[in-house]
Protein backbone atom coordinates (compact mmCIF):
# COMPACT_ATOMS: atom_id res chain seq x y z
CA UNK A 1 0.00 0.00 0.00
CA UNK A 2 2.81 2.43 0.88
CA UNK A 3 4.67 1.54 -2.32
CA UNK A 4 1.55 2.31 -4.40
CA UNK A 5 1.16 5.68 -2.66
CA UNK A 6 4.83 6.53 -3.29
CA UNK A 7 4.43 5.60 -6.98
CA UNK A 8 1.32 7.79 -7.29
CA UNK A 9 3.00 10.73 -5.57
CA UNK A 10 6.16 10.38 -7.68
CA UNK A 11 4.08 10.28 -10.90
CA UNK A 12 2.39 13.52 -9.84
CA UNK A 13 5.53 15.39 -8.86
CA UNK A 14 7.96 14.11 -11.51
CA UNK A 15 6.60 16.41 -14.30
CA UNK A 16 6.74 19.39 -11.93
CA UNK A 17 10.33 18.66 -10.91
CA UNK A 18 11.29 18.06 -14.54
CA UNK A 19 9.72 21.38 -15.56
CA UNK A 20 11.59 23.27 -12.85
CA UNK A 21 14.84 21.60 -13.89
CA UNK A 22 14.38 22.48 -17.58
CA UNK A 23 13.42 26.08 -16.79
CA UNK A 24 16.46 26.45 -14.53
CA UNK A 25 18.69 25.15 -17.30
CA UNK A 26 17.18 27.58 -19.85
CA UNK A 27 17.57 30.49 -17.43
CA UNK A 28 21.23 29.58 -16.85
CA UNK A 29 21.77 29.32 -20.62
CA UNK A 30 20.18 32.76 -21.18
CA UNK A 31 22.39 34.26 -18.47
CA UNK A 32 25.47 32.77 -20.13
CA UNK A 33 24.50 34.27 -23.51
CA UNK A 34 23.89 37.70 -21.98
CA UNK A 35 27.10 37.62 -19.94
CA UNK A 36 29.16 36.67 -23.01
CA UNK A 37 27.49 39.26 -25.27
CA UNK A 38 26.01 36.59 -27.56
CA UNK A 39 22.43 37.82 -27.45
CA UNK A 40 21.35 39.28 -30.82
CA UNK A 41 19.82 42.27 -29.03
CA UNK A 42 23.27 43.38 -27.89
CA UNK A 43 24.77 43.86 -31.33
CA UNK A 44 26.20 47.13 -32.47
CA UNK A 45 24.16 48.94 -35.16
CA UNK A 46 26.87 48.30 -37.77
CA UNK A 47 27.07 44.53 -37.14
CA UNK A 48 25.23 42.15 -39.45
CA UNK A 49 22.09 40.92 -37.71
CA UNK A 50 22.31 37.36 -36.44
CA UNK A 51 19.15 35.63 -35.26
CA UNK A 52 18.22 32.02 -34.93
CA UNK A 53 15.42 30.56 -37.01
CA UNK A 54 13.15 30.48 -33.95
CA UNK A 55 13.92 34.16 -33.22
CA UNK A 56 12.93 35.10 -36.78
CA UNK A 57 9.70 33.11 -36.46
CA UNK A 58 8.84 35.06 -33.29
CA UNK A 59 9.40 38.54 -34.76
CA UNK A 60 8.12 38.09 -38.33
CA UNK A 61 4.62 37.36 -39.59
CA UNK A 62 4.17 34.05 -41.45
CA UNK A 63 4.18 35.87 -44.78
CA UNK A 64 7.28 37.92 -43.89
CA UNK A 65 9.08 34.78 -42.72
CA UNK A 66 8.16 32.94 -45.95
CA UNK A 67 9.60 35.71 -48.13
CA UNK A 68 12.49 37.08 -46.06
CA UNK A 69 13.84 33.83 -44.62
CA UNK A 70 12.58 31.11 -47.02
CA UNK A 71 13.14 33.16 -50.20
CA UNK A 72 9.50 33.11 -51.18
CA UNK A 73 7.73 35.45 -53.61
CA UNK A 74 4.40 37.21 -53.31
CA UNK A 75 2.00 36.97 -56.25
CA UNK A 76 2.35 39.70 -58.87
CA UNK A 77 0.12 42.77 -58.52
CA UNK A 78 -0.90 41.87 -54.93
CA UNK A 79 1.73 43.75 -52.93
CA UNK A 80 0.97 46.81 -50.83
CA UNK A 81 3.73 48.91 -52.40
CA UNK A 82 3.33 48.06 -56.11
CA UNK A 83 1.24 51.18 -56.82
CA UNK A 84 2.53 53.16 -53.83
CA UNK A 85 4.25 56.46 -54.73
CA UNK A 86 4.49 58.55 -51.55
CA UNK A 87 7.69 60.37 -50.62
CA UNK A 88 9.81 58.60 -48.04
CA UNK A 89 12.12 55.67 -47.42
CA UNK A 90 11.59 51.94 -47.99
CA UNK A 91 13.22 49.87 -45.24
CA UNK A 92 13.74 46.16 -44.62
CA UNK A 93 10.76 44.60 -42.82
CA UNK A 94 13.15 42.25 -41.02
CA UNK A 95 15.61 44.71 -39.52
CA UNK A 96 14.74 48.31 -40.46
CA UNK A 97 17.79 48.75 -42.71
CA UNK A 98 17.25 51.60 -45.21
CA UNK A 99 17.00 50.13 -48.72
CA UNK A 100 15.44 52.47 -51.29
CA UNK A 101 14.53 56.15 -51.54
CA UNK A 102 11.08 56.84 -52.99
CA UNK A 103 12.64 59.00 -55.74
CA UNK A 104 14.12 55.84 -57.29
CA UNK A 105 10.76 54.02 -57.47
CA UNK A 106 8.99 53.78 -60.81
CA UNK A 107 6.05 51.99 -62.41
CA UNK A 108 7.58 49.08 -64.31
CA UNK A 109 4.41 47.09 -64.91
CA UNK A 110 6.06 43.88 -63.62
CA UNK A 111 3.63 43.50 -60.69
CA UNK A 112 6.12 44.20 -57.91
CA UNK A 113 7.55 47.46 -56.58
CA UNK A 114 10.43 48.49 -58.84
CA UNK A 115 13.36 50.79 -58.13
CA UNK A 116 16.21 51.83 -60.42
CA UNK A 117 18.75 52.17 -57.59
CA UNK A 118 19.37 50.92 -54.05
CA UNK A 119 21.03 52.90 -51.29
CA UNK A 120 24.81 52.29 -51.15
CA UNK A 121 25.75 49.13 -49.25
CA UNK A 122 22.09 48.38 -48.40
CA UNK A 123 21.75 45.20 -50.45
CA UNK A 124 23.85 42.21 -51.42
CA UNK A 125 23.68 40.56 -54.84
CA UNK A 126 23.96 36.79 -55.34
CA UNK A 127 23.61 34.69 -58.47
CA UNK A 128 20.34 32.73 -58.41
CA UNK A 129 19.89 29.88 -60.90
CA UNK A 130 16.74 28.37 -59.36
CA UNK A 131 13.72 27.38 -61.43
CA UNK A 132 15.74 27.23 -64.65
CA UNK A 133 16.34 30.98 -64.67
CA UNK A 134 19.55 32.97 -64.38
CA UNK A 135 18.86 35.93 -62.07
CA UNK A 136 20.55 38.06 -59.44
CA UNK A 137 18.97 37.74 -55.99
CA UNK A 138 18.86 40.81 -53.75
CA UNK A 139 19.16 40.38 -49.98
CA UNK A 140 19.36 42.91 -47.15
CA UNK A 141 23.00 43.61 -46.28
CA UNK A 142 22.17 43.75 -42.57
CA UNK A 143 19.89 40.74 -41.91
CA UNK A 144 20.36 38.72 -45.13
CA UNK A 145 16.60 38.75 -45.73
CA UNK A 146 15.44 37.93 -49.28
CA UNK A 147 14.06 41.06 -50.95
CA UNK A 148 13.68 40.09 -54.60
CA UNK A 149 15.81 40.25 -57.76
CA UNK A 150 17.56 42.84 -59.92
CA UNK A 151 17.40 42.88 -63.72
CA UNK A 152 19.23 44.96 -66.32
CA UNK A 153 16.09 46.19 -68.12
CA UNK A 154 15.40 49.29 -66.00
CA UNK A 155 15.33 53.00 -66.85
CA UNK A 156 18.12 55.55 -66.85
CA UNK A 157 20.24 56.55 -65.05
CA UNK A 158 21.23 53.01 -63.93
CA UNK A 159 19.46 50.66 -66.35
CA UNK A 160 18.53 48.42 -63.38
CA UNK A 161 15.14 47.20 -62.19
CA UNK A 162 15.18 46.15 -58.55
CA UNK A 163 12.03 44.01 -58.41
CA UNK A 164 11.16 43.77 -54.71
CA UNK A 165 8.49 41.91 -52.70
CA UNK A 166 6.27 44.40 -50.83
CA UNK A 167 6.16 42.07 -47.82
CA UNK A 168 9.93 42.34 -47.43
CA UNK A 169 9.71 46.11 -46.91
CA UNK A 170 8.13 48.74 -44.68
CA UNK A 171 7.69 52.39 -45.61
CA UNK A 172 8.68 55.46 -43.61
CA UNK A 173 7.07 58.65 -45.00
CA UNK A 174 9.10 61.84 -45.22
CA UNK A 175 8.72 63.92 -42.06
CA UNK A 176 8.91 67.19 -44.03
CA UNK A 177 5.16 67.33 -44.50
Amino acid sequence: MIIIQIQIISRMFFPIILGISVNSHLFAQDQFLIKNNVNSNQQRPTDPMKKTDSEWKRVLSQEEYHILRSKGTERAFTGEFDGHFEEGMYICAGCGNKLFESETKYKSGCGWPAFYDALPESVEETEDNNYGMKRIEITCSKCDGHLGHVFNDGPDPTGFRYCINSVSMDFKPDEKK
